[in-house]
Parts: C-alpha cells; structure tokens; sequence
C-alpha cells in the first residue's frame, strides 16, 4: 500500500476542506467523540484553518484522504479552548494548538500518529511557538457505549513528550450520537514537555 502525507499551510488548506469534513464526521462517529456530524458545520469551521498559522497535515491512499490532522495559533480557539490553557506558564499565543487527529481504522498501526506529530511540531518550530499542546475526550470509564477492545491513547501520548496537565479542562458542546440535543463534554489539556526559545 502506498501512501503520500502532504502538508496544506494557511490558505492552502482550503483545497482539502471538503474531503477533510467528510473523513471528520466518519472517525469522530465513533469512540469516544460519538460526534454526530454536520457537513455545513464542518465546512466553516475548518475554514478557520485556511487563516493565520493553520495547516493541515493529510495523508492519501491514491486521491483519498484517509486521515489528517490539524493544528492552528490556540490564540484562535474559542475561549473555552483557551481559557483552560491559561494560567499554566504560557500565554496562548505561544502554543501550536493540535486540534484533531483522524485516521479510517484500516491505516491504523502504521506510523502515521507519529508523523502527524512531527508534521505539526516542525510548524510549530517553525512559526516561532514555544510548545505544542492538544485537548481529549473525557468520558466515564463505566459508560456503556464504551467498546470492549479501546484502547486509549494516553500511553501514546506520554511517549511523545505530552502530559495530562492537573486541573486543566475545556468544556465543549457537541450532539451525541442518539441525541436530539448539544450537551458539554470535557475535555483534558495536554502539553508538550518540548520549548523552544527563538
């Protein structure tokens, strides 16, 4: 199987909305997002990529995106983002914000979660930010729609310089799958053990 990464940067971006959409709604249907996607929504808020410090990193199997991640100044988060990285050292505009990793469960297993990290931190070097920090899903380890074989990435995380910073939690809305209605999920700061001066 041969796959290509390509990186789109700032107005670049725009070129890959829609596909990139389309494999969002897919992967985030599942655990532990159970997001239940809109394809209008998609489209504008990925537009906020094509603007400022946004890339895209995606990776294709011939013309199809089959994962991709992104990353973008958390200065240009919403407040909920931003406001539970604040009082941790850093001011927002100094971090590289890695906001979603998506990947079909087929082309899982193959490095791919280590390139998107690398892809994004080379950016963030290059842009001039002082680290790089993401947030994930909380949910009760009990809940019942939880499958039996997840693995959590927690672990792969740690390995690449990350940690679960202590008290620090965004609080975002989205539709469950199932649900007729938004409610609010936390979701858990993580950051980068790696700075760099400029």
């Amino acid at each position: 199987m041969s796959l290509e990464i390509r990186n789109y940067l700032f107005d670049e971006v725009a070129e890959v909305i829609e596909p990139l959409a389309r494999l969002r709604i897919s992967v985030f249907r599942d655990w532990p997002y159970l997001y239940d996607g809109d394809l209008d929504y998609e489209r504008r808020y990925l537009a906020d990529y094509t603007k400022g410090d946004g890339m895209v990193c995606a990776v294709f199997d011939g013309d199809r995106m089959v994962g991709a991640a992104t990353a973008m100044n958390l200065a240009h988060q919403p407040q909920a983002v931003r406001s539970a990285f604040e009082g941790h050292f850093l001011k927002p505009e100094e971090i590289y914000y890695c906001a979603e990793s998506v990947l079909l469960p087929d082309y899982r297993g193959r490095g791919l979660g280590h390139a998107f990290f690398d892809a994004r931190e080379i950016n963030a070097h290059n842009l001039n930010f002082t680290t790089t920090g993401f947030c994930s899903v909380i949910r009760p380890p009990d809940d019942p729609r939880r499958p039996a074989d997840y693995r959590p990435l927690d672990a792969f995380w740690r390995k690449r310089g990350y940690a679960a910073v202590d008290g620090a939690v965004a609080h975002i809305s989205w539709r469950d799958i199932g649900d007729t209605e938004e409610t609010v999920k936390p979701l858990q700061v993580w950051l980068s053990n790696k700075r760099w001066s400029h």
